[in-house]
């Protein structure tokens, strides 16, 4: 690779560093050994290939820079997991959008999937979609004019754990099949793009989409975004098996395991609330409309500024402050 196009790969990842570095702050021993780890390996690479030039000095400093810090680390922070959503998350995250959208797509085409197919075939929602006594117990409770009696046969709390370890569980699933470089992570995605697509239409055929949606997705925003966003972290995995960029296979492998795992750590809090939601809350289905109109807002809301825009705020003001604080010019030597 030519030196331009190296310094023009990984800029904004340097003056992001440099930021992350030049902030007297305490710094996460986890966010301060991935820079450290990054830099020296890019700084072995410029050495081998662009001995002597501009970028190589550039990177031998910012490499100092980053040990010296590790070293002066004594001790980790008492206000870690706060740093770690707050800082360290997003910033890493930002990096991650790209499979974020292919997640998402891949889940959305399969909605629309299991939706038509539904409409095709009377027998899909049955065979495919949902299951034999899911349907006939839905079928049911509308004949006894209460559709969405399924969320109120068990107790409040006994609900709630239910579903929150059923929804961890389905997120490890989709992070753990990313092993079969991300087609696994995607199959998650197939899989429940078409339940979701099925068990919608289902009900639109019943003549119960509003009020089937008006409930369901009280907790199913943040339950069905973060399943998405657990597909996610399984492509991060496979992608580092697949594309090693500038590290080792193995390397690759186990810095797109770590980013995983830390995609999927972010969804814990997530999933808690959307247990909470389904176990009491979404039972209440005699609230008005403008209510649940609002907790569902509210969690779209949530979803989009904590995984889109706040990482992308960030880490633009990181680089500004990257920018307006780097005194080094980047320019390659001829």
């Amino acid at each position: 690779m030519r030196e331009a196009a190296f310094v023009k790969q990984n800029k904004d990842k340097w003056l992001e560093f440099e930021s992350v570095l030049s902030n007297k702050t305490h710094i996460d021993p986890d966010l301060l050994s991935d820079i450290y780890i990054e830099l020296t390996d890019h700084l072995s690479y410029a050495k081998t290939f662009y001995t002597s030039s501009n970028t190589e000095r550039y990177l031998n400093q910012l490499a100092t820079k980053a040990h010296q810090r590790i070293y002066k680390t004594k001790k980790e922070s008492k206000n870690r997991l706060i740093s770690f959503f707050k800082t360290e998350f997003p910033l890493m995250f930002r990096q991650h959008h790209r499979e974020l959208l292919i997640a998402f797509l891949t889940f959305a085409f399969f909605v629309f999937v299991g939706a038509y197919s539904t409409a095709s075939d009377d027998d899909f929602v049955r065979t495919f979609g949902l299951s034999d006594g899911y349907v006939n117990m839905t079928l049911e409770n509308i004949e006894k004019g209460d559709p969405m009696a399924v969320y109120k046969e068990q107790g409040e709390f006994h609900m709630f754990l239910g579903i929150t370890l059923n929804n961890i569980k389905v997120a490890l699933m989709a992070f753990g099949y990313g092993i079969l470089f991300g087609v696994g992570s995607l199959y998650i995605m197939l899989r429940n793009g078409i339940m979701l697509g099925s068990f919608q239409y289902f009900f639109y055929e019943q003549g119960l989409l509003w009020e089937s949606a008006r409930t369901i997705w009280i907790h199913g925003t943040i339950e069905i975004s973060v399943i998405v966003i657990a597909g996610c972290a399984g492509l991060v995995m496979g992608n580092g098996m697949l594309f090693t960029g500038t590290y080792t296979r193995l390397e690759s492998f186990k810095r797109g395991v770590k980013n995983g795992l830390k995609i999927l750590i972010s969804t814990i809090p997530f999933f808690i609330i959307a247990g909470f939601l389904e176990g009491f809350v979404t039972r209440h289905t005699e609230m008005p409309d403008w209510l649940a109109i609002l907790i569902i807002g509210s969690s779209l809301a949530l979803i989009l500024f904590y995984y889109v825009i706040y990482p992308i705020q960030l880490h633009k003001r990181f680089s500004e402050e990257s920018t307006n604080k780097n005194k080094i010019s980047l320019q390659p030597t001829e």
